[in-house]
């Protein structure tokens, strides 16, 4: 008995792998500063919690529809419209068992076999799987020096077979906002080619400065119409361990998320489902405090991997920074880079080549100011222990 090829191509997810190795480290007794995770450290809503418990205790926990409560598709269709701009109706969310789940029906919904989809690289580690095992051949198309979208590149990977683009903004792992002209362009792009649009949006809360958030839905009816949203809970409300988000998408595509999660999964967690709905119609104080204290964190992080002489590219969202590294490596890349400072150092990052930019590492900040603070001074003694002359650095 031997594993399909779907799933013995199939490589573990980096940062998952990472975090479970710098646990590890830690169960052994290691002092471990670990950034390579993208979770909130923060309590989910009390207002979720006490949703949660109630959803427990009142004997709630039983099967929902696939597509997920009624009343929970009529919040988030109401959230959307209210944080779009544009109207949305139930039957076009189908609830999931997390935003990755939601990307992952929306992707086996969207492709043929063979249909080639554009990752706008840095490109989140999960992505490229995700797309192979839909069928479909992931196609990178390569950023600016400042990691925002380069529409030369982007128009050049185009050919007969693209049928799609995946858009993340903010994104993971450089914290780049796309702005409402960037927007618009890609969707000019997606309209002259006929191309559909998968926009991951689940860290569109997390922007501390500059423009606010926007979604291609938001742009013209044109581009709603070749648009699907995937979000969720995970980040905003600091609900990792809840695992529940969405699709919000033209009928056809919502109801073919459903039809294969009715299959595959049958219906999303009952208790998370109650939780998630709590948090909706509420605005829990809680998030705009995780923000600020997520700000204050960036602004720290970004002052000290400048004072290291680290370029990084400005994030103006999420919780991730992505330095340029490259006068530090040598023939392993950033992931040598990576094992070498959790060795030396007992300090997690994730290499850059997990998103499709080798000469970069991903900071996430979603821990302590504390923990940051000796996390960058790791950093600082691993960088001048492991300081390269010009002419021997891997560029």
């Amino acid at each position: 008995m031997h594993p399909s090829s779907r799933v013995a191509d199939i490589s573990l997810s980096l940062t998952l792998a990472l975090d479970a190795r710098a646990k590890a480290l830690a169960a052994e007794g290691r002092d471990i500063v670990n950034m390579s995770v993208g979770e909130p450290d923060f309590d989910a809503p009390a207002v979720v919690q006490e949703a949660a418990c109630k959803a427990v205790r009142g004997g709630k926990v039983r099967y929902t529809p696939a597509a997920g409560t009624a009343s929970l598709r009529k919040a988030i269709a109401e959230h959307v419209s209210k944080t779009r701009g544009v109207s949305f109706s139930a039957d076009e969310i189908t609830v999931a068992h997390s935003c990755k789940h939601a990307l992952s029906g929306a992707m086996l919904s969207l492709c043929e076999p063979g249909d080639e989809v554009l990752m706008l690289l840095p490109a989140w580690v999960s992505y490229v799987e995700i797309a192979r095992i839909a069928g479909a051949v992931p196609v990178g198309a390569p950023p600016r020096a400042d990691c925002g979208p380069n529409f030369a590149a982007i128009e050049k990977c185009i050919t007969p077979r693209t049928r799609g683009v995946l858009l993340n903004s903010p994104n993971n792992p450089t914290g780049y906002v796309w702005t409402r002209a960037e927007i618009e362009e890609l969707g000019r792009i997606a309209e002259r080619h006929d191309l559909w649009i998968l926009s991951d949006e689940i860290y569109r809360r997390l922007i501390y400065e500059g423009e606010k958030d926007t979604s291609p839905v938001s742009i013209s009816p044109a581009l709603r119409a070749r648009t699907v949203i995937v979000d969720g809970a995970s980040k905003s409300y600091a609900m990792t361990g809840y695992r529940i988000g969405f699709v919000a998408a033209p009928r056809d595509i919502a109801s073919g998320v459903e039809r294969l999660h009715s299959h595959l999964t049958g219906c999303p967690n009952a208790v998370s489902q109650d939780a998630y709905e709590a948090g909706l119609r509420s605005e829990p104080v809680e998030i705009a405090k995780m923000v600020e204290e997520f700000g204050q964190r960036r602004k720290f992080l970004l002052a000290e991997l400048g004072d290291m002489g680290l370029r990084t590219p400005w994030p103006r969202g999420a919780f991730y920074a992505f330095p340029d590294v490259s006068p530090w490596l040598d023939e392993r890349g950033s992931g040598g880079f990576c094992e070498d400072l959790l060795e030396q150092q007992g300090l997690a990052l994730v290499p850059g080549s997990a998103f499709g930019v080798d000469t970069h590492v991903r900071l996430s900040y979603a821990l302590s100011l504390d923990k940051i603070k000796i996390a960058t001074q790791r950093l600082r003694k691993f960088l001048a222990q492991n300081a390269k002359s010009p002419a021997s650095a891997k560029r």
